[in-house]
């Protein structure tokens, strides 16, 4: 009499295991998406803060009592400095994108402005500023904004072209 041993999987199991795989992933990767975009959104606001905190250093300091027109104004560190005002790879261009957001920031020119310590040149400061941060993700409704209260608010659709330079925004909800 011959005994046969079997070793390995039979199609069976293998169909079984597959299954279990495929159910756990239909639960989880739901959840990893929207932990991603609570992540981009946690970046996003913590960008916001930087802004509003270069802004403020800027004027301060550089900008005698007025804000930088632009990001890549805060990208250029002051005179007899080589830092520039807002670090993290938001000064390199005046839009930026970054953890899943793309920012923008704009202010309007003001005439009677001096000069700034960064080569921005007579009359382009301004008195106010705004920023916005949209998602590039699909499907994420948290859109973030802030001016030159450093009030940063929050809405489902993107805030950059309501948000006033200066004062409460008519739109979002103030994060406090």
């Amino acid at each position: 009499m011959k005994i046969h041993r079997t070793e390995g999987f039979a199609v069976i199991d293998m169909v079984f295991v597959c299954g279990i795989i495929g159910l756990l992933s239909s639960i989880a990767v739901p959840k990893l998406v929207l932990a991603k975009q609570a992540a981009g959104a946690a970046s996003a606001i913590g960008s916001m803060r930087t802004i509003a905190s270069s802004q403020l250093t800027f004027a301060l300091t550089c900008g005698n009592g007025f804000y930088a027109p632009n990001l890549s104004t805060l990208g250029r560190p002051g005179a007899g400095s080589t830092d520039p005002f807002i670090g993290a790879g938001l000064g390199v261009g005046n839009t930026v994108q970054k953890s899943s957001y793309r920012f923008r920031m704009d202010g309007a020119p003001f005439a009677g402005a001096p000069a700034s310590c960064n080569g921005l040149g007579v009359g382009a400061a301004a008195r106010g500023y705004r920023a916005a941060a949209d998602p590039t993700d699909p499907g994420n409704p948290r859109y973030f904004g802030v001016n030159s209260n450093a009030a940063i608010y929050e809405h489902v659709s993107t805030l950059f072209d309501d948000i006033p330079e200066v004062g409460e925004s008519p739109i979002g909800v103030e994060l406090r």
